[in-house]
């Protein structure tokens, strides 16, 4: 099921979109500024974005420009505002549509259907092979490149290698010894406390909360494991 965030300070807007954009299939998450949106994108995969630009905290085109800097879904402005100008500065920040208010509901839904449908036509939903990603976790195996939500993250050789393993195999449990003869290419010979300080430094810099880990969790007694989020 394809899945469809809708950022609008409107309640009733956000409700009515909702309602035909599930009629359609689509699973939908709501947000209501600009802020909500980027922390709604957070652990979920999105395949398109219909974002409001007028709106309290964080306005649409502010929020565009910060997930322009991670994602490439289609997004659809909303406006009230209608002159040629706006339309052009719109797309030109990133936008690949543009609906003016008020609008017909089965037109927007029609839209979304069809940038979704280019999206995956276009093989846009793939990522390059050399990227592996769980939510906001994203690690790239040829830049040696690792960023959480989008913000660059500094490991040591050794960590990017684990942390890469960890996430070349999403969602099995692998023991301090299966990652060390991995990652040293060694016996395992009283491999768990190195993998353990090792896994303890990774977490310090990739998870927001180190003691309430999102990523690397620890199977007691079996090992660790990333899952796909």
């Amino acid at each position: 099921m394809y899945k469809v965030l809708v950022c609008d300070d409107d309640k009733a807007i956000l409700d009515s979109v909702e309602i035909y954009l599930k009629a359609e299939g689509y699973d939908v998450l709501k947000a209501s500024d600009g802020l909500e949106a980027m922390e709604a994108l957070r652990g979920n995969e999105v395949q398109c974005v219909v974002l409001d630009v007028m709106m309290p905290r964080m306005d649409g085109l502010t929020a565009m420009l910060k997930m322009r800097e991670v994602y490439n879904f289609p997004i659809i402005l909303l406006s009230a505002k209608s002159e040629d100008t706006d339309k052009i500065a719109g797309l030109s920040f990133g936008a690949d549509d543009y609906v003016t208010k008020p609008y017909n509901p089965l037109e927007l839904t029609a839209r979304v259907k069809s940038q979704i449908r280019r999206y995956v036509s276009l093989g846009s939903m793939e990522k390059k092979d050399s990227v592996l990603e769980s939510g906001g976790l994203q690690l790239d195996r040829d830049t040696k490149a690792v960023t959480v939500d989008g913000e660059p993250v500094k490991l040591t050789a050794r960590e990017f290698n684990i942390l890469c393993y960890l996430m070349e195999n999403m969602g099995r449990v692998l023991s301090s010894s299966q990652i060390y003869e991995a990652v040293w290419n060694e016996p395992s010979f009283r491999s768990e406390k190195t993998v353990t300080v090792h896994i303890r430094n990774i977490r310090e810099k990739i998870e927001f909360d180190p003691k309430n880990p999102k990523y690397i969790k620890v199977v007691w007694g079996l090992g660790y494991k990333i899952d796909k989020i």
